[in-house]
């Protein structure tokens, strides 16, 4: 067991004052001049002190702790999104409680609902995909997509969708098949939108909806994906770097070779995405930058008394925060043998829905 930090005395007797004194200048309180304040702040800091989040939460009134409420930690992405809000959290002096709604809209109410129970200051919420967060009674930052009413910050996904599609292009490809997973999300459908944004003319493209697929054939079907090559599709766009390793796999599986006859692109480079074969390309949020400005307008409403009663989602500075193309090896330019379609406008059309 780790010996606790030093007491308030012993960074009194160092510097030969009272621990009174000491407790006064670590909380902002009483009358202790600015250059006897900063001694004892760097002397605490030298000795390793860590003020009790109990101790502070008697003479408060607050507990010094925020909530995280997450949609599915199951998924990779959501654990790095989690160690960002812990740091962030940390480094502004307040712990983390997390919750994991399990893609619930039940199940993340009754998250929220326990967390303000256990007298948490504030939350970070990311929400299950198609749901609008409403008052909670505390201060809330949420962290979703844009277009999202009362959205807080988050990555430009519209932007990063048309970061993929100008890649795409720029290769040579002319038809392609982009892959969702729900149309009830709003981030899938930013990112589509984006992706639809930055082909060009020239171009088509269909969507197919996972969870529609697997509504008729059965979790986790085929998707089709060698037909869709032989139709003279050459890229895949999915949505997730979950859904484009699954798109890889399926093409491997049925004998085509990524890059040389079918390019894939995936969003979020997860931890494993430079290490399949072959490396995937992606785009990358900046989740320290995310969680930085979230918990900075969270710690910001918690401390301004007016804002305390308020459980309306709080505002940062910057609400979108740039993605970054991260370039690997499964896109290149499609084979020579593929012939373009006729240059017509983009066009979407979703799987199992009658095409134009």
């Amino acid at each position: 067991m780790a010996r606790p930090g030093p007491k308030l005395t012993r960074i009194a007797t160092t510097l030969g004052v009272s621990a009174a004194t000491v407790s006064n200048a670590l909380s902002g309180k009483g009358r202790v001049s600015a250059e006897l304040a900063e001694k004892i702040r760097a002397t605490a800091t030298e000795l390793g002190y860590v003020p009790s989040q109990a101790g502070r939460a008697l003479r408060t009134g607050r507990s010094g702790v925020i909530g995280l409420v997450l949609p599915d930690i199951s998924n990779p992405l959501f654990p790095q999104i989690a160690q960002a809000i812990e740091f962030a959290a940390s480094s502004a002096g307040y712990g983390v409680l997390i919750a994991d709604s399990r893609g619930d809209v039940a199940v993340q109410t009754r998250a929220i609902e326990r967390l303000i129970e256990r007298g948490v200051e504030g939350m970070v919420i990311v929400p299950r995909r198609g749901t609008r967060i409403a008052d909670v009674g505390c201060p809330v930052a949420v962290v979703d997509t844009p277009s999202t009413p009362g959205n807080t910050v988050a990555a430009d996904h519209w932007d990063g969708g048309r970061q993929i599609a100008e890649h795409l292009v720029e290769l040579g490809h002319r038809r392609l098949l982009i892959i969702g997973n729900n149309p009830a999300s709003n981030v899938q459908n930013d990112r589509i939108g984006g992706l639809r944004s930055g082909l060009g003319e020239g171009v088509r493209a269909e969507t197919l909806w996972i969870e529609r697929l697997e509504q008729l054939h059965g979790k986790g079907c085929s998707l089709g994906l060698a037909g869709k090559v032989a139709e003279g599709v050459t890229a895949f766009a999915a949505v997730s770097d979950l859904h484009a390793l699954r798109a890889l796999t399926e093409l491997q599986r049925a004998g085509i070779h990524v890059p040389e006859q079918a390019s894939v692109t995936g969003f979020d480079d997860l931890i494993w995405s430079p290490v399949v074969t072959p490396a995937l390309t992606t785009v990358r949020m900046d989740m320290a930058r995310i969680a930085t400005l979230a918990v900075g307008a969270l710690v910001q409403a918690i401390g301004a008394s007016e804002a305390e009663s308020d459980g309306t989602p709080v505002a940062a500075t910057i609400s979108k925060v740039p993605m970054q193309l991260v370039v690997r090896h499964s896109t290149a330019a499609p084979p020579p043998n593929v012939q373009p379609p006729p240059n017509v406008q983009p066009t979407i059309v979703s799987e199992g829905e009658p095409q134009p």
